[in-house]
């Protein structure tokens, strides 16, 4: 198929499904439709339920060779909390400290398997407990919207100095953090994402 005939029909499935009364939609729909990064939340605890029902949701999460390769640090601690963030989010990485005032902190530690990722990676080139972290933490994500929990990843911090202020050992790694609490009331700006032409391909390729 050639490249403008697959643009023209995915942009053409793009409009119907665009068409559709937004009522037709699944709750997975309305909930991944609806999901935002947040970064300002409101003073208030969250309850551990919703934080263990979010670890619950990435503990379901596949992974290669069934590893399951992910680990939550779950800082609900003020004081921890903080500590953790001075250290984290320090010199080059301060424009990640926003993430200090959210209620909770979740560091997504992994411990890489030697066969699934090591060895995996040298063949393939690719590494799979990424991929797994991404997985699972997507999980963990989602399932806190659906509580009324707003999220952010975190990518921009200091992992050697967050290491060290867990007092975790050398075989964990902090792959990423997330920020979570109930968000502040905003009013949700549209998601500026490509079309579904520009990254769907049928029985073609990019080019």
């Amino acid at each position: 198929m050639a490249a403008t005939e697959n643009g023209a029909a995915v942009a053409e499935s793009g409009k119907d499904e665009m068409a559709r009364n937004v009522e037709n939609l699944t709750p997975f729909q309305r909930l991944v439709r609806s999901r935002r990064s947040v970064r300002r939340f409101l003073d208030r605890p969250v309850e551990r339920e919703k934080l263990l029902a979010c670890a619950e949701a990435a503990r379901l999460a596949p992974s290669a060779e069934n590893v399951e390769p992910w680990r939550f640090v779950i800082l609900d601690d003020p004081e921890l909390r903080q500590r953790f963030a001075e250290a984290a989010f320090s010199g080059i990485y301060r424009p990640t400290r926003w993430a200090a005032k959210a209620p909770v902190l979740v560091a997504i530690l992994a411990r890489p398997d030697i066969f699934a990722n090591r060895i995996g990676k040298q063949i393939q080139g690719t590494n799979y407990y990424l991929i797994d972290i991404g997985i699972a933490g997507e999980h963990f994500v989602l399932q806190a919207h659906e509580l009324g929990l707003g999220t952010c990843w975190i990518g921009w911090f200091h992992e050697k100095k967050a290491r060290k202020a867990l007092g975790l050992s050398r075989k964990y790694k902090v792959v990423s953090i997330l920020a979570v609490g109930y968000p502040e009331p905003r009013e949700p700006k549209p998601k500026k994402r490509r079309a579904l032409e520009e990254i769907v391909f049928f029985n073609d390729v990019p080019k």
